[in-house]
């Protein structure tokens, strides 16, 4: 009886460590992997995540010897009703020009929905030199059932791209965040 109650106690101590290490994996696999996961692709700029934020072009400088192809894709999230594409499936620039595109969605559902897109541009080495000055991804977009538009997109290449890079490929996901936001406050406006 004395040798299977020490058995017992080291199965439940064994039992306790083990908790403790799934626990301990939990929480660094969701509170401290995807800040660092974030904190490394803005350093190195990895995942193609541009910025967030509207770039100047006051300082931008047409490089009229150079062309640059920029492709764009749009996809939407499996959870996202609504219909959008580019209206505009590449266009060449000179780096420093500033160009304007537009994207079109619509949303086929009778419901109010909101959507925010996600940019990401490839190859991942080009992701500093892309830089909009404008563009529907900085806030989300509502569109009631039935309607649809044309949302802008304003962008430069920088100069400094390295000249190796002769095509860049903006794609954006489009996910559904109604349930997100406060569409009380939106449907009021």
């Amino acid at each position: 009886m004395t040798e299977q109650h020490s058995v017992q106690q080291a199965n439940r101590k064994l039992i306790k460590k083990l908790s403790l290490i799934v626990v301990g994996m939990f929480i660094f696999a969701v509170g401290v992997l995807p800040p660092m996961y974030d904190a490394i692709c803005d350093i190195t700029g990895l995942n193609g995540k541009t910025d967030n934020e509207a770039a100047s072009a006051e300082d931008a400088v047409v490089v009229e010897d150079r062309m640059v192809t920029i492709q764009f894709l749009a996809n939407t999230d499996p959870a996202m009703p609504w219909d959008f594409k580019p209206n505009t499936f590449s266009v060449k620039v000179h780096p420093g020009q500033i160009q304007k595109v537009d994207f079109h969605v619509r949303n086929p559902t009778t419901q109010l929905i909101v959507g925010q897109a996600i940019p990401s541009v490839s190859p991942a080495q080009a992701t500093p030199y892309f830089k909009k000055t404008e563009c529907f991804c900085f806030q989300s977009q509502e569109l009631n059932g039935g309607e649809e538009m044309d949302m802008p997109l304003i962008f430069y290449v920088d100069p400094e791209l390295p000249k190796s890079v002769r095509t860049i490929t903006l794609s954006y996901q489009l996910y559904d965040i109604t349930k997100s936001t406060d569409t009380d406050s939106l449907a009021a406006k």
